[in-house]
């Protein structure tokens, strides 16, 4: 029993550390898109402005206490800081169970971080911030640079060149498609926000994780885009959620997805 407790410690903490990393991507999902700092000023509710008292602002277990509603003016806080916590902190325990504490592990888990913050900004602005896409892509490339074991190579130009394909890649290919789309349906098809992001992806899985991340984002796309079609009459949707999430399932199957290329 106390060897089982023992064991879970580490998995515990680093699903809290995630929970605090997903509490300040919510920081980051608020404040980016209105330009404003993500440091200053401290956190506060944006319906009254008052500053968050430190034991209102625990990750998961304040929303459900206060009931998602702030502890000043009660009024009610959107459930997607929950939401943004709770897929944070599992994704990241994901990670930390597929890798280990690695360099994978570390660089995979600010990659996941800025997919999530790309995610929830995208389907609120059908936006997708530079700072974001073009900022990832130059961390993608740098990170390459520094640690070839993120390309499985023990030498750094191999990865740096790696990561560089891998971003020209994954940007002109959702480019192709977003001329073709074009012609077809004689609309923009595919926004820039999309070629920075899928850029920013190859970067940091190199091209061919990159295609894969690029024909397993449409089936979510479909399926989500008929739903919204169906619902809401909608005919755009934001791409960048889809290409966010067939990322994250192209991390975790890696060595499977490579296999068949084999």
């Amino acid at each position: 029993m106390v060897y089982s407790l023992h064991y879970g410690m580490d998995k515990l903490l680093v699903f809290i550390i995630g929970a605090m990393i997903g509490s300040f991507l919510n920081v980051c999902i608020y404040r980016i898109p209105n330009a404003e700092s993500i440091i200053f000023p401290p956190s506060h509710c944006p319906k009254c402005s008052k500053r968050i008292k430190w034991y209102d602002n625990i990750p998961i277990l304040s929303y459900i206490v206060l009931m998602g509603r702030c502890g000043h003016c009660r009024r009610r806080i959107p459930i997607r800081y929950l939401i943004v916590e709770v897929l944070t902190a599992v994704l990241i325990l994901l990670l930390y169970r597929t890798f280990g504490i690695s360099t994978k592990f570390f660089t995979y888990s600010a990659f996941t971080s800025v997919l999530i913050v790309v995610t929830f900004i995208d389907i609120a602005t059908m936006e997708i911030p530079d700072s974001l896409s073009l900022g990832g892509l130059v961390m993608g490339v740098v990170l390459s640079a520094i640690f070839p074991v993120l390309f499985n190579s023990a030498s750094r130009m191999e990865s740096l060149l790696g990561s560089v394909i891998g971003a020209l890649v994954g940007g002109m290919i959702i480019y192709i498609m977003g001329v073709i789309g074009k012609l077809i349906f004689k609309k923009e098809a595919m926004g820039g926000g999309d070629v920075k992001l899928m850029a920013m992806i190859g970067s940091f899985l190199g091209w061919k994780l990159a295609l894969f991340t690029f024909f397993i984002a449409p089936i979510f796309g479909a399926v989500f885009g008929l739903v919204m079609k169906m619902r809401d009459g909608r005919d755009t949707i934001a791409y960048g959620p889809y290409l966010s999430l067939a990322a994250v399932i192209t991390i975790f199957f890696s060595k499977f997805l490579l296999g068949l290329l084999a």
